[in-house]
């Protein structure tokens, strides 16, 4: 695949303590092989479906062992001028740009209310090798209780255009680059434990909502919402045994109209 525009979610990690019990899961899971990827900057694994990388396993960075996540990095043609831009609207960079090699740079961010994510800028590694197929990234949102700080901040680094659902039972913005629509954000509501922090969440294709909603919890995984059918698909919203959240989607089973949106930027 061609370099994504920037502020296109580009990559995905999975930073995890325990790296081979990640790889059983998620192998399972989402039918994911993995290769291990040597580096001069640490260990990294690479997820493959169908021989294509979709995402990497790596270890977490340093102050953040105790937690598990998933991390989308969000492109960037320049790490260091998009590092410069995170400060100057309130974000923190909690990993400075490094050099990875030649496969690319990256930096570590979080924004002004707590959502954390990554940036890349593309080497010879230009992110997904596939999307939308089963296995591979799909879709990404970021959920947060404080949505006005979100909707000011990412689109004053990515440069991103908005637009808001017309539905009055959800707040939920669209990010978009070009004519593309990029990245989600959804307000945190009461159905998230008090105490659940800001994050971005990673839809993952599927085959069958179902069957892998069953797979994932006979290995421990716990449900967090549906399998549930919308317009987009039928998804559910997991947490990994390691405490980690995801959801996975079928596009291909999709019920009721998508819902309009209009311009807010």
């Amino acid at each position: 695949m061609a370099v994504p525009p920037e502020g296109t979610p580009c990559w995905a990690e999975a930073m995890f303590r325990d790296v081979e019990g990640v790889k059983s899961f998620y192998g399972d899971v989402l039918g994911w092989t993995f290769r291990e990827l040597p580096t001069d900057y640490g260990r990294c694994t690479q997820a493959c479906a169908d021989g294509r990388a979709v995402a990497a396993v790596v270890p977490p960075v340093p102050g953040q062992e105790d937690r598990s996540t998933w991390c989308v990095h969000l492109a960037s043609p320049d790490v260091v001028a998009t590092a410069a831009r995170i400060r100057e609207h309130g974000g923190d960079i909690l990993v400075e740009p490094v050099q990875a090699d030649d496969l690319g740079a990256v930096l570590l961010a979080r924004d002004p209310g707590g959502v954390v994510f990554g940036v890349w800028q593309a080497g010879t590694h230009e992110g997904f090798e596939v999307t939308g197929v089963p296995g591979a990234y799909c879709w990404a949102e970021i959920l947060t209780r404080a949505p006005e700080t979100s909707d000011a901040f990412f689109p004053a680094v990515f440069g991103y255009r908005a637009k808001q659902l017309d539905d009055p039972g959800v707040d939920f913005r669209l990010f978009g680059v070009g004519e593309d629509t990029v990245l989600g954000r959804m307000r945190m509501t009461d159905a998230f434990p008090p105490g659940t922090p800001p994050f971005v969440n990673l839809y993952f294709a599927v085959e069958d909502c179902d069957a892998t909603v069953a797979t994932a919890t006979r290995w421990g995984a716990v449900v967090r919402s549906g399998p549930a059918d919308s317009p987009f698909g039928r998804s559910a919203t997991l947490g990994d045994p390691f405490g980690a959240p995801f959801s996975v989607i079928d596009t291909g089973t999709t019920r009721g109209d998508v819902p309009k949106a209009h311009d807010v930027t």
